[in-house]
C-alpha cells in the first residue's frame, strides 16, 4: 500500500488543526493517537517496531539516513507524510524550536493482560503520580536498569502527553506501559510470582542490602502524599532510604531510580 505524501503550507488547514488538537487530552482520547517529535525519538520507535501513522516533516531541513529510514518505513506501512513550514510544525508540536520532524503514533494497549512479568526481574510501578514528567523520567529510569515496564495505579497523569513523552526520550517506546486501578494490579499480582517493594516508614528496613526477589516490582507513590497506608501494607517488603538533610522524602522519580538501581545491584 503507497503512503499519501502532501504539502501543508497553511496554518488554516484542518489537518493541522487536527495534529495540534493532539496535545489536548480529550482530543488524544478520542483519537486514541498522540504525538511524538525528534528524529532520536522517532527513530527510537521505529527500531522497536513502531512506525507513525503520520510523519510530518519540516521542508527546510538537512537530510540524514535516519530520517530517510524514517520516510521509507512510514512508506512501506502505508501511512502519510507531510511536509509543512518549521512555523507550522512549531504550532502543531508547541515548540518554539520545533524539531525538524514529528509523528502521530496510535495509543498502546495498557491492559496488565499485555503484560509478561517473567520478561525481566524488575517492574516499575507509580500510584496517583500527577507529574508527566516524573512519568517520562520513570520511563526513561525502567529503560537503563532493564526493567520490563511501568505500570501506573490509579489516577496518574497521560503517559501520552506531548510532556511525558519528550521526558521519557524515547522509553515511551522500549518500555511496556500498563495502567489499571490498584484493586485490579493487586489482584493481577498475586495470581503470579511478584515481590511487591515500596518505599516507606512503615516497619521499614535499610533500602541497601534488602531481601530484594525477582519479579521485583518497585512502587512510589504521589509526588505530595505518598502511598496510601494501605497500599503501603499489602507490600511484601517495605525500605527506607536515608535522608541526611532538611529535605524528609526524595522526589517521586528520583526514589523509584535509587531503589531501582539497589534493586538492580541485588538481583545481578
Amino acid at each position: 500500500m503507497a503512503a499519501h505524501r502532501r504539502v501543508i503550507t497553511g496554518f488554516s488547514n484542518s489537518t493541522v488543526k487536527a495534529l495540534r488538537a493532539l496535545r489536548e487530552k480529550k482530543h488524544r482520547k478520542a483519537a486514541r493517537r498522540f504525538l511524538a517529535e525528534g528524529l532520536r525519538l522517532l527513530t527510537d520507535a521505529r527500531e522497536c517496531g513502531h512506525i507513525p501513522e503520520v510523519l510530518v516533516l519540516a521542508d527546510r531541513r538537512d537530510p540524514h539516513p535516519l530520517l530517510t529510514a524514517l520516510e521509507e518505513a512510514v512508506e512501506a506501512s502505508g501511512g502519510e507524510v507531510i511536509e509543512t513550514t518549521p512555523d507550522i510544525l512549531s504550532k502543531i508540536t508547541g515548540k518554539d524550536n520545533p524539531q525538524a520532524v514529528a509523528g502521530v503514533f496510535a495509543e498502546f494497549d495498557t491492559s496488565l493482560e499485555t503484560l509478561d512479568r517473567s520478561c525481566a526481574d524488575i517492574w516499575l510501578v507509580a500510584q496517583a503520580l500527577r507529574d508527566p514528567g516524573n512519568i517520562g523520567t520513570m520511563l526513561r529510569t525502567g529503560d537503563a536498569i532493564g526493567a520490563g515496564g511501568l505500570i501506573l495505579i490509579d489516577d496518574c497523569a497521560d503517559p501520552f502527553s506531548v510532556e511525558t513523552v519528550r521526558a521519557s526520550m524515547g522509553a515511551i517506546f522500549t518500555q511496556k506501559l500498563a495502567q489499571a486501578h490498584w484493586a485490579e494490579f493487586e489482584s493481577w499480582l498475586r495470581k503470579g510470582d511478584g515481590q511487591l517493594v515500596a518505599a516507606s516508614l512503615r516497619d521499614a528496613q535499610p533500602y541497601r542490602g534488602a531481601p530484594y526477589a525477582a519479579p521485583c516490582f518497585v512502587m512510589v507513590g504521589n509526588e505530595s502524599r505518598g502511598l496510601p497506608e494501605e497500599y503501603e501494607m499489602a507490600c511484601d517488603l517495605r525500605v527506607t532510604m536515608p535522608m541526611k538533610g532538611r529535605a524528609d522524602s526524595l522526589n517521586a522519580a528520583v526514589a523509584a531510580a535509587v531503589l531501582g538501581y539497589e534493586v538492580l545491584a541485588s538481583l545481578s
